[in-house]
């Protein structure tokens, strides 16, 4: 007998957002689909020279249940995002997750996010419950990521251990009552945004450990800036919500 799927016969969408990918997204797409039944996978690629879209463009051929964003060149992480929630809000999807191509999110956690999700409104992949869950980073990353956590608590209040992470499930209603046109954020400060946001609207938000493990092909897409944009975010998004402005 078939168990039945976590996601309740809620359409679920993943949002994958691709730049030089090429030698991932083979893999990754059908680890998403083993997770459940219902699922929709929706690629977002930034024209990716080493031809990830010429790859996705050719499992559309023989799976329906993948969609395809191009855009016209590197354009960042946060507005591919926001791209990516406004299909699936205009689309009628009920979950909607967000994750890295690169499996440094294991896709066999998708089930337990469909699981937390049924009694919040917002699930978050924390690398930093029961511990410190992340493999094969440099220290001067980890310091940098547990320290930005550690910095966004301080400043903003939002009760996360890990607001920066990038491994999210969120109800259609949250992306429905944040004004996504108003999201100009990209990194680690997109993720600090959309979760300070959520909160901060009463919506019920939980941490589920994850294991975050690096990147095995391919290069990060982090960098000073994105980092320094994130040190700014924080104080922006502390005012704004003192003068009612979220």
């Amino acid at each position: 007998m078939t168990p039945p799927s976590p996601t309740n016969g809620k359409r679920t969408l993943v949002v994958i957002p691709t730049f030089n990918e090429a030698e991932n997204i083979g893999r990754v797409i059908p680890a998403v689909f083993r997770q459940a039944e219902g699922i929709d996978l929706l690629i977002i690629d930034d024209n990716s020279p080493d031809g990830t879209s010429v790859l996705v463009r050719e499992m559309m051929e023989k799976n329906s249940h993948i969609h395809l964003i191009e855009r016209s060149g590197k354009m960042g992480l946060g507005s591919a995002y926001v791209e990516g929630f406004k299909f699936a809000v205009q689309q009628g999807y009920e979950f909607i997750f967000e994750m890295d191509a690169d499996f440094s999110h294991d896709p066999n956690d998708i089930p337990r996010f469909l699981v937390a999700i049924q009694e919040a409104d917002l699930v978050l992949g924390s690398r930093y419950i029961n511990g410190i869950r992340i493999l094969n980073w440099p220290m001067s990353r980890l310091l940098l990521s547990y320290g930005a956590n550690i910095y966004t608590r301080f400043v903003t209040g939002l009760p996360l251990n890990d607001a920066t992470g990038g491994f999210k499930c969120f109800r259609r209603s949250v992306l429905e009552a944040i004004n996504l046109n108003d999201i100009r954020s990209n990194g680690y400060s997109f993720q600090i945004e959309m979760c300070y946001k959520t909160w901060k609207r009463g919506f019920r938000v939980r941490e589920i450990p994850i294991v975050f493990l690096d990147r095995r092909h391919g290069s990060s897409k982090m960098s000073k800036q994105i980092a320094s944009e994130a040190f700014f975010m924080v104080w922006k998004l502390r005012m704004n919500s003192l003068f009612h402005k979220l």
